[in-house]
């Protein structure tokens, strides 16, 4: 069995990860964060992601980060291959405000000060 990869798209000012391109948010939701790492937040909001939609058929995660100057900006969803509800929709929306997991997301994917 091949294992499955995700894809990273970097530029300047965004970041994006899904496992099909072209990347496609049939379904998104955004919240604003402090300066993390990037790739670190992407991944770990795409793993809870999955775990509150692996129900839905036929989904697929996006998960975009971009730098804007008061921090980041994460819009979060993806693919779905049949009916996307606005409960589908409200989920994410609530995923993204949860303060356990936004507590989560910023304690590991803080940025790391170089060491004097």
């Amino acid at each position: 069995m091949s294992k499955l990869r995700w894809h990273m798209i970097r530029d300047e000012t965004a970041l994006t990860l899904a496992r099909q391109l072209p990347a496609r948010f049939d379904v998104a939701a955004t919240a604003s964060f402090p300066p993390l790492r990037r790739g670190r937040l992407a991944h770990l909001i795409r793993q809870d992601l999955w775990r509150a939609l692996q129900s839905l058929r036929g989904f697929s995660p996006v998960v975009q980060v971009t730098t804007t100057p008061d921090g980041l900006t994460v819009t979060a969803g993806g693919r779905v291959s049949g009916p996307v509800t606005q409960a589908t929709q409200a989920q994410i929306t609530a995923l993204l405000a949860d303060p356990h997991l936004r507590a989560r997301w910023i304690s590991n994917a803080r940025k790391t000060e170089p060491a004097s």
